[in-house]
């Protein structure tokens, strides 16, 4: 598996919300580039960026400090957060991006993620983010009556290479992954390459994702365990080969 360590990004700053909480943030830099060039160094393959404004606000806020970010890594680096049009992919694309990732428009607008698969390929990701099973848009403000699995099936027919699934209750909770949920994912989209997010903090939780045996679970995004130090970088590289 690939470990991702995140930056989630907003008014310009390294910050991590509890369960995607915009009023329970707790800010951990105010130079995101140095940030990145810190992951790189403690041996991050890739990246995991989002840009909370741009989420919020359904259009990239951070385009600017996601270039600096990008050149900083020196590697993979991918980025969601408010793309929920053409041009919005193209700018986070053109600014550097190996993967732009597609939130709430995979659920809300299934021909713009069509269109935009056709013409970047493997360079678009689904994000999808849920709680108790139902998919979550808007930065998580709104719970729909779709399933994450239907979304994750849906998805996949249209071609799309990556997932990455977000249990949003888990997120920043620092209790584990939700692994039946992660399981239910990885069998809904068989043809994609599914990453794990919310929850993974250890690399107990690493070998418990691996111990589903899903061949096409192959990576993790790790946030708040590493600013607070309950793990390190290379821990969890270690646990993920």
């Amino acid at each position: 598996m690939t470990i991702l360590p995140a930056i989630d990004l907003k008014d310009g700053k390294c910050v991590r919300l509890r369960q995607g909480r915009a009023d329970d943030m707790t800010i951990y830099g105010s130079d995101p580039a140095a940030q990145a060039r810190d992951w790189r160094e403690q041996g991050g393959r890739e990246l995991h960026v989002v840009d909370l404004d741009g989420a919020f606000d359904g259009k990239p806020r951070h385009t600017t400090v996601i270039r600096e970010i990008i050149k900083a890594f020196g590697g993979p680096v991918e980025v969601g957060g408010g793309l929920r049009t053409p041009a919005d992919v193209a700018e986070v694309l053109e600014a550097g991006a190996a993967r732009a990732i597609i939130g709430s428009s995979a659920l809300e607008d299934p021909e713009f993620l069509a269109k935009a698969v056709e013409l970047h390929g493997d360079r678009i990701a689904v994000g999808i983010d849920a709680r108790d099973g139902f998919v979550q848009t808007k930065g998580w403000v709104n719970t729909t009556q779709v399933s994450a699995t239907e979304l994750a099936a849906a998805v996949a027919k249209l071609g799309v290479a990556t997932i990455i699934y977000t249990d949003t209750a888990t997120d920043g909770m620092l209790g584990g992954p939700n692994l039946t949920q992660m399981a239910a994912i990885c069998d809904a989209a068989p043809t994609c390459r599914i990453t794990a997010s919310g929850g993974v903090s250890s690399p107990y939780d690493i070998a418990n994702l691996k111990a589903l045996e899903r061949k096409n679970l192959c990576a993790a995004i790790v946030g708040k365990a590493l600013y607070d130090g309950r793990t390190t970088l290379h821990e969890m590289n270690i646990a993920a080969l």
